[in-house]
């Protein structure tokens, strides 16, 4: 019945949705030149031969499989791979990122005529679905098509469960669709089975098996000029409303550790001139990278508002606090900075990456903050520490290793599925 009307409502709803989508294109939020992918209109020739269709919502879940697309790549009779993400940001970092010959689209949006036309275009052998991000339109088509599909990483927060705890029949429909689902962690599991998932396990997070972040050689030797001996400290992944708290700690800092410098990542580069307007009229001295606006002796605030150097500035600062969990966002991963040497600090919001953060605050490589005044504090007593951090980072970095065996036993439960595509590529051709 619910499905039924969430049905009903979408085919309704489909010209809403479009101006909906050609509003978010004015404001920079759609790529104007592939926007009629979102509508379900192939960018791309379908290849020949076995697709494997890799659905990841967004930067987290995007980066956290490329490992594993990285692998079906290396196979000795490799499926085609095509991936599909939601937002611009993940776009620009998966074009710099995916294996040769891995394609990419934009995910469809959830109307049923949409769907099957997305579906129609690349039929899709075999389909894995990242997390949690579940479209009622998008599988439905799977499951009338009869494609095997698997949840990979599923993730559940309790705020998540308790909404689908109110539509069951809802919840036990989408996740039938699924022969197999591969939860992040058991509390995950039990949840899902709650829900009335079959056919679920546990093997572990699929984050613990990425790749440090890329670092960038010139840039990072460039900006270690710039900074001599001045302390720093990162904020990464900032959360709108986050940039005024790092702002504010800095002040609270300056005093006490002369030429201090705050290096400020936003989450989204989009935010950059924002951010960088409000922490000005905080009185702050602020350079934009994106603006190409120098990094000064008089400089306070470095705001590297540019797309997939993350990496370079965990490098530089071993102190780091991490973004989206001093507002209720959820979190962003912990496990990036854990595999680069960094002290981590991060708020109490972390629901997202919550069995990760329990992991490090056991390890001793993280540290929770409540708020502005916290972060100050921590980032303070940490400047004055050089042994602490060592320590903190050094036990961020077992905690990011311990895991590693991750993606094998991932291939191991996807092997049925992958054999019988190494089967089917012996047969004609498949192409659209």
């Amino acid at each position: 019945m619910v499905f039924a009307l969430y049905r009903a409502a979408t085919r309704l709803g489909a010209p809403a949705v479009r101006l909906y989508l050609r509003w978010r294109r004015r404001q920079g939020k759609e790529d104007p030149a592939r926007f009629m992918e979102r509508l379900g209109q192939a960018g791309l020739p379908r290849p020949q031969g076995p697709l494997v269709w890799v659905h990841a919502a967004s930067v987290g879940e995007s980066l956290s499989v490329l490992p594993l697309v990285e692998r079906l790549r290396q196979a000795a009779a490799p499926p085609q791979v095509l991936v599909t993400t939601g937002t611009v940001t993940s776009a620009r970092l998966m074009a710099a990122r995916l294996p040769k010959g891995v394609l990419h689209q934009f995910s469809p949006v959830d109307l049923p005529a949409v769907a099957a036309r997305f579906l129609d275009h690349w039929q899709p052998d075999f389909v894995l679905w990242v997390e949690s991000e579940l479209w009622p339109n998008l599988l439905a088509e799977i499951r009338a098509r009869g494609l095997p599909a698997v949840l990979l990483n599923a993730r559940l927060s309790d705020r998540s469960y308790r909404g689908w705890r109110r539509t069951p029949g809802l919840a036990a429909r989408l996740l039938a669709t699924f022969r197999l689902i591969l939860a992040q962690s058991e509390e995950t599991a039990d949840r899902l089975r709650a829900l009335g998932a079959k056919s679920i396990a546990c093997v572990g997070n699929l984050k613990f098996a990425a790749v440090p972040l890329p670092d960038a050689v010139e840039a990072s030797a460039e900006l270690r000029g710039h900074l001599a001996d001045r302390p720093c400290w990162l904020a990464a992944s900032v959360h709108p409303g986050e940039e005024r708290l790092a702002g504010q700690a800095h002040h609270a800092l300056k005093q006490a550790h002369p030429g201090l410098l705050t290096l400020l990542v936003p989450r989204h580069p989009g935010l950059g001139a924002k951010m960088a307007a409000a922490l000005r009229a905080d009185g702050l001295r602020v350079s934009r990278r994106a603006a190409g606006e120098p990094l000064t002796a008089e400089t306070e605030i470095y705001l590297a508002d540019t797309l997939g150097e993350l990496g370079l500035f965990y490098r530089l600062a071993r102190i780091a606090f991490v973004g989206g969990s001093l507002v209720p966002h959820g979190g962003q991963n912990l496990l990036e900075p854990a595999r680069l040497d960094c002290a981590i600090l991060h708020g109490p919001h972390v629901e997202n990456f919550a069995r990760i953060a329990e992991a490090l605050a056991a390890a001793g490589g993280a540290e929770r903050v409540a708020d502005g005044t916290g972060l100050a504090a921590a980032v303070a007593a940490l400047l004055e520490a050089p042994e602490r951090v060592r320590q903190m980072a050094a036990a961020a970095r077992q905690v990011a290793q311990s895991e590693a065996g991750v993606l094998d036993r991932v291939l191991d439960r996807l092997r049925p599925d992958l054999e019988a595509l190494a089967e089917a590529a012996k047969g004609p051709p498949h192409a659209s």
